[in-house]
């Protein structure tokens, strides 16, 4: 997403002349193939760091345009929200000392970011999904004020004809709506990039795909999402849900998400794959494009294959086949997407180190990995693995294993051929390989999220609890301690609360009662779980009204037994807040009108009640 295209109209001249220069490109690829243009006998990896910029109390910090400007380095871009920022590292052949050197640089590079940014006030944290992000940094005001970005949230909404809805259950469970596309900006992620010969990319890529559950499941970081734990790799159902443009529909019709794994293993060539892209979902973002692919190749140049470039990047498989042209030679690379960020730099090389290791060392047998595995075993194996993580039950040809066992026994092996087959350095292979086999056995970042998560939910309050986690995480990755050695939370820190925002405070799982409940199924409810108030929702479950108990105790006995209506008694006209109300400005309302609570509401919408108990 990091394309500005400051020029583009978006206007309809710019997307014919856009169509035809995608068609063209694909012959140009097509022709670039069958005479053998594509550069070969070569290997280089490279990779993608994206990272969450936090202020002072561990929140997102909306700063991004600013340390970009501060840091001044061409490694550095934009991402869709202004709390994100992404690293490209540059490419390194593979062999040697590569590992260490794409670690070095991304130190460097992280060091350079985070000194420009404690300038600003601001922090830098490597990890899936920032704890502390909710529902307000979701807001258009968060989006990074760049053109495309305005352009892809509009067309995706246009698209998909509603707004974006969320539903993702796992142990808790978590439902919402939103009117723009940022829920996608929740994902940070390390994407990997492996170049591959042209002649072996089909067998790469599929073997890419059944690879992919395994490695994402022991790699996994990202299980908590606004206050909910969810997948172990929450991402993964994040992203497909915030880019979905599909249209609901009474009709049952097929339709392709454009976020996905794909639904096949690939026979031919990588051009067939895109030809399946563009078959398949519409063209959402244009550019003007000056020279024609087709032209440049019959004048001996090489073709840059802009439209095609642009339009890829906005199909999100997450084994992604890309097509480059780096010193002025084309290459094809594959760019593994689910890996996320953290939980710290020798994490992430240790991962990256797996996964190149794993696709370098394919045996030889795996060369037609669909005679051996069918490709909804793969697909499913992901799915699973994004679930349940380091303690997933997967089926690997044909027979259930559990992760650990594949990883120890199968995996680690092959990704040690792999390596050394490339001559990287025993000392560096020993190391990295090293952590992801104590990771398998000890603990990945999702479970050392969630243990804490749920140690520190049975002493603070909600809010506080996604603070002081993201405080650890922040300590643990200062020192870059591979994170199945990390300390528990109460180790690390003794967290202190400090509440500023009713949100902070407010009790969250609510009783509530509707307009036409009767009054004595109130009275028993209020009685059974000791409480003084209740809410009361309309049919829409817009609020509606408050009852008190010092209501009901009014009535007489008679009235009660008449069974009156909760909408008789009810307070209609409530004193409500917002989660972003401030503490104070709570306390004087209470104390002005002389009640007890205030329900807290998103427009009418009831999402939380703050009592006097809770200040």
């Amino acid at each position: 997403m990091g394309e500005h295209i400051a020029k583009s109209k978006f206007d309809q001249a710019e997307r014919k002349a856009f169509v035809q220069h995608l068609l063209n490109d694909i012959k140009a690829l097509e022709l670039l193939l069958e005479q053998d243009l594509i550069e070969d006998g070569i290997v280089r990896i490279g990779a993608e760091q994206e990272m969450c910029l936090m202020d002072d109390e561990f929140r997102p910090s909306g700063k991004s345009l600013d340390v970009l400007e501060s840091v001044d380095d061409s490694h550095f871009t934009t991402e869709l929200a202004s709390y994100n920022l992404e690293i490209n590292l540059d490419p390194f052949e593979l062999k040697n000392d590569c590992f260490s050197r794409v670690e070095e640089q991304l130190r460097t590079l992280l060091n350079k970011a985070k000194t420009k940014a404690n300038e600003l006030g601001t922090n830098i944290l490597l990890t899936g999904i920032l704890p502390t992000i909710s529902k307000n940094e979701l807001g258009i005001d968060f989006m990074t004020p760049i053109p495309r970005y305005y352009k892809l949230n509009e067309v995706l909404k246009s698209c998909r004809g509603d707004h974006f809805s969320l539903k993702i259950r796992g142990v808790d469970e978590l439902t919402l709506r939103h009117d723009s596309v940022l829920f996608e900006a929740c994902n940070t992620s390390f994407q990997l990039h492996l170049q591959i010969p042209p002649n072996d990319f089909i067998k790469s890529y599929n073997w890419s795909q059944a690879i992919a559950g395994p490695v994402l499941g022991i790699c996994c970081n990202s299980p908590l999402l606004m206050g909910r734990e969810l997948w172990k790799e929450t991402r993964i159902a994040l992203f497909q849900q915030s880019l979905d443009t599909r249209k609901w529909s009474y009709a049952l019709k097929e339709q392709v998400a454009r976020v996905g794994f794909g639904s096949h293993w690939q026979k031919d060539s990588v051009t067939e794959i895109f030809k399946e892209d563009i078959s398949s979902h519409r063209i959402i973002l244009t550019k003007p494009i000056e020279k024609n692919s087709l032209q440049a190749f019959e004048n001996g140049t090489i073709p840059k294959l802009e439209a095609l470039n642009l339009f890829n990047g906005t199909v999100y498989r997450w084994n992604r086949p890309c097509y480059g042209v780096g010193n002025g030679k084309p290459h094809l690379r594959i760019e593994n997407r689910y890996i996320p960020s953290g939980p710290t730099v020798i994490d992430e090389i240790a991962n990256f180190a797996f996964w190149v290791g794993l696709m370098a060392g394919r045996p030889k047998k795996f060369d037609d990995i669909s005679s051996f595995m069918d490709f909804e075993e793969a697909k499913l194996n992901f799915i699973k693995s994004a679930r349940t993580g380091r303690q997933t039950v997967l089926s690997w040809l044909g027979k259930p294993t559990t992760l650990k066992k594949l990883i120890i026994n199968e995996f680690l092996p092959i990704a040690y051929e792999g390596l050394k087959k490339h001559n990287v350095e025993v000392k560096d292979i020993n190391r990295l390989l090293g952590i992801i086999e104590a990771r398998t056995k000890k603990g990945t970042g999702a479970e050392w999220q969630v243990e804490n998560f749920r140690g520190l939910r049975k002493q603070m309050k909600l809010d506080s609890v996604l603070v002081e986690l993201t405080k650890a995480m922040y300590a643990n990755q200062q020192s870059n301690k591979p994170v199945h050695t990390w300390p528990s939370v109460k180790e690390a820190i003794k967290p202190k609360e400090t509440f500023q925002w009713v949100g902070q405070i407010m009790s969250t799982k609510l009783m509530k009662l509707y307009e036409d409940d009767y009054v004595n199924l109130a009275m028993s409810i209020m009685q059974w779980n000791n409480i003084h108030h209740i809410p009361v929702e309309n049919e829409k479950g817009e609020l509606a009204g408050l009852l008190t108990w010092s209501h009901i105790e009014g009535l007489d006995k008679n009235q009660k037994k008449r069974n009156s209506r909760v909408s008789d008694l009810m307070i209609k006209k409530v004193v409500t807040v917002q989660p972003r109300t401030k503490i104070e400005t709570a306390k004087k309302l209470m104390d002005d009108y002389q009640i007890g609570c205030l329900p807290v509401c998103v427009g009418s919408n009831l999402v939380g009640i703050i009592s006097k108990v809770d200040m």
